[in-house]
């Protein structure tokens, strides 16, 4: 489905969209990964960019964000070209990389890159209440657990308010615990805010989205609401900090229990009854690739 198939928002930019993409392709070099891609966005919400590893979700972020010009086709934010720095002024774009200086402590990265976002100390100080990171403040980055760093990484998003945030697989290294914490944050923010959030995994894009631009092999096969997404089969891995006598007798593949669900919607309740019964997930994996159900 090429085409945007939402309908205006009473709210739009003088009919303009805040995000309009048409005709675009993008890839590097002799390497093309979006082919003729075209929809825009016009309202605050989470839109989630779906699809799996290789589907090109991290070339549309580089090239909706100005990093990667587009080989044919253009990207236009509230009817401006995405090259021209106005436009880049307008939102933040967070990579799956996170790029961060290993020879600086926590607190002296957070300054840096608080005087890039023209944001002040007093933002630094709430960032590092928000994600609950003060006790990492004068820890060097290249002393932090994954899941630490990534929590630093996601701070530099809240440094200063953007209308539009790109957001590539933020919850990647993270905990299913802190991953649903970060997730609520992020819900928060689109309240008010547009934004676009990666992922690969079907039951993350249910929990926080309310639409969903599906890509398979660098095209757009579909744009729609999440909640019309339907998979005849879902299946979970869980992966546990520790053993549990709770769940032996569920079938394993390798390090992973598994669970047949109704669907991914029904992950936040699992998670939660495991977690009431005292059960630590480190993670949770989509077995086999429900997406596919959604091309069909």
């Amino acid at each position: 489905m090429a085409a945007n198939p939402l309908p205006p928002h009473p709210a739009s930019n003088n009919g303009r969209s805040a995000i309009d993409c048409r005709s675009l392709s993008s890839g590097y070099q002799d390497h093309p990964v979006l082919q003729d891609i075209t929809f825009s966005i016009d309202r605050p919400a989470v839109y989630v960019v779906l699809g799996p590893n290789g589907a090109g979700k991290t070339t549309l972020f580089r090239t909706l964000s100005g990093i990667l010009p587009p080989t044919r086709g253009e990207v236009r934010i509230d009817g401006e070209p995405v090259r021209r720095q106005s436009s880049r002024n307008r939102l933040h774009y967070l990579s799956h990389l996170d790029g961060m200086p290993d020879g600086l402590k926590v607190g002296e990265a957070l300054h840096f890159y608080a005087r890039a976002e023209r944001a002040g100390p007093a933002d630094v100080e709430r960032v590092l209440d928000l994600l609950e990171i003060r006790p990492l403040r004068d820890q060097y980055l290249s002393r932090l657990s994954a899941g630490q760093r990534k929590r630093v990484s996601i701070a530099r998003v809240f440094l200063r308010e953007r209308e539009i945030y790109l957001l590539d697989e933020p919850t990647s290294n993270l905990d299913a615990k802190a991953a649903r914490e970060i997730r609520g944050r992020i819900l928060e923010l689109s309240h008010e805010k547009i934004v676009l959030y990666s992922s690969h995994n079907l039951f993350e894009a249910r929990e926080i989205g309310e639409y969903v631009l599906a890509l398979r092999d660098g095209r757009l096969a579909r744009f729609d609401r999440i909640e019309n997404l339907r998979t005849s089969r879902f299946v979970v891995g869980l992966k546990l900090l520790e053993p549990s006598a709770l769940l032996e007798g569920y079938p394993r593949e390798g390090e992973y229990y598994l669970r047949e669900l109704p669907g991914p919607e029904e992950v936040p309740t699992l998670l939660h009854w495991l977690d009431t019964h005292g059960v630590r997930v480190r993670e949770v994996r989509e077995m086999g690739n429900p997406l596919e159900d959604l091309f069909t």
